[in-house]
């Protein structure tokens, strides 16, 4: 009789251990990217046309990402800290950069990109997945720097927001209000 009531003892804690994962709690993942850059247009070794001809050429494009939004992030279920940037490139790519990046691990977290007002406290849990969102991947690491880049024709403009979402729980662990 013991062993047809462990069996099912036995079953419910290892699917509460699976879909919980406590152990995330106490294990930190840190990711340390460098700050992006975009391919340079390999240098031609023979003048132009229009620069041999004295035409006016257009200016070479900057290098260096440029940030076209940023944020700080806010603590929603779990203490987060932060910032948010969207960078532009020089090729005019556009990659969301975390910096400074502290919070909880968890189970099947995301980035998301969405249209969403960041709400502080309790409030704003659950309000990014209302609208219009664009996952960027899973997160790579609950700390440090890491880039995410954003799909081909996806505008950043169209985005107010970044939330790191647990998909496991519907519930946003922290966000930042993106600002130009």
């Amino acid at each position: 009789m013991a062993v047809v009531a462990a069996v099912p003892a036995v079953a419910a804690a290892g699917l509460g251990l699976y879909w919980f994962q406590p152990w995330k709690l106490w294990v930190d993942e840190e990711v340390r990217e460098e700050l992006p850059a975009a391919a340079a247009a390999p240098a031609s070794r023979q003048p132009s046309a229009a620069a041999s001809s004295g035409a006016p050429t257009s200016p070479a494009p900057d290098p260096e990402p440029r940030t076209v939004a940023d944020g700080e992030l806010v603590t929603h279920e779990h203490r987060t800290t932060g910032t948010a940037r969207v960078l532009r490139l020089a090729d005019g790519s556009h990659v969301l950069r975390f910096e400074g990046l502290n919070t909880s691990n968890g189970p099947d977290l995301h980035v998301w990109l969405t249209d969403a007002p960041v709400i502080e406290g309790k409030a704003g849990w659950h309000v990014f997945d209302d609208g219009d969102h664009v996952s960027l991947g899973k997160l790579k690491g609950n700390k440090g720097d890491q880039n995410y880049p954003l799909p081909a024709g996806v505008d950043p403009a169209d985005f107010s927001s970044v939330t790191i979402w647990c998909d496991r729980f519907d519930v946003s662990f922290g966000a930042a209000e993106l600002t130009v």
